[in-house]
């Protein structure tokens, strides 16, 4: 297997105000022979505060088993609630697609066999751009002749709605807490569903205590209403943030913690003095780095998910 990670922006292309010298980046989990494959990008979950180590590197380890090119998309969060992140994270997963198609040939990518695998609000960023890639246009004409329409998407206990059922936090890093309604029903998924979305297979607990099983449901009926190929799978248990849900991945076994970086340089620029901050500001900076860690349970019933999932990409993806 061949590892390596990259910027996402090139030199002066990255501006989030809120980053601290924090820059997205790529992830890469490859095989090394030269059988075209297809590829999955995965987006972790943190209520886009936090990137969960939890979600990454274990998940694209999985794909990649399965066959899969892997790849981490390290996208921009919101840790302390200072900037609101509006379209950058999106713009993030956008560059990410098409700086993975822009190297399909180096490495040996399927270009028109891309998918995306996002938990939570890692889901809600993979569903922005299965409805709105058509808005996020791309400046670097390296980039800007390649599509970033992903071919297929795994959603994994997704936000999905800035509604009634809505995950408030996660709305509130992405848009602000004063966010106006035009902005909150852009981002609520389910009313922006089109026949150009990308297929979506959605997964969820009846049980979910973090983002209400409700969420998928209305991502469901939307693609069910206008044609777009889905699948919907709810378990009868679970707690929120399962991520793979196996024994190993219960003992904390789920790969290096880089997805923590936007967080660690946060904190230590708070330690130093370098940025303002208060202590309750501080302990959200530190809850932000510790996202994803403590005590875990394997629930066999949801584990399977993966392949499920891989049966009905295979199938969607030809």
């Amino acid at each position: 297997m061949k590892q390596f990670h990259a910027k996402l922006w090139e030199p002066g292309e990255y501006r989030y105000e809120g980053a601290y010298g924090f820059e997205p980046e790529i992830y890469a989990y490859l095989h090394e022979d030269d059988r075209e494959r297809p590829c999955m990008i995965v987006a972790p979950g943190g209520g886009y505060a936090a990137l969960s180590p939890s979600e990454s590197e274990v998940v694209a380890m999985d794909f990649f088993e399965k066959g899969y090119q892997a790849f981490v998309c390290v996208y921009t969060v919101n840790p302390v609630g200072w900037v609101p992140l509006k379209m950058q994270a999106l713009k993030d997963l956008s560059r990410a697609m098409r700086w993975v198609r822009s190297r399909a040939g180096e490495f040996h990518v399927n270009p028109s066999k891309v998918a995306i695998c996002g938990f939570s609000a890692g889901a809600h960023l993979c569903g922005s751009l299965c409805v709105h890639f058509a808005d996020v246009s791309e400046e670097n004409a390296a980039y800007a002749g390649y599509s970033n329409r992903a071919d297929a998407a795994v959603l994994a206990y997704p936000v999905i709605t800035s509604g009634e059922k809505a995950h408030r936090g996660s709305f509130d890093n992405l848009l602000g807490k004063d966010a106006t309604q035009e902005e909150l029903r852009y981002m609520s998924l389910e009313l922006q569903v089109t026949e150009q979305t990308t297929p979506c297979f959605l997964w969820h607990t009846e049980t979910d205590e973090g983002v209400p099983v409700e969420n998928s449901y209305l991502m469901a009926e939307a693609c069910r209403a206008r044609g777009v190929p889905y699948a919907l799978h709810i378990f009868s248990e679970g707690n929120h943030g399962l991520s793979l849900a196996t024994e190993e991945w219960a003992k904390g076994e789920y790969g290096e913690p880089y997805c923590s970086q936007q967080s660690r340089i946060l904190l230590e620029k708070i330690d130093k003095g370098e940025i303002q901050a208060t202590e309750q500001e501080r302990q959200m900076a530190m809850g932000s780095y510790l996202c994803g860690q403590g005590p875990k349970e394997a629930v066999p019933e949801v584990a399977v998910w993966p392949v499920i999932a891989d049966a009905w990409l295979r199938k969607v993806l030809g």
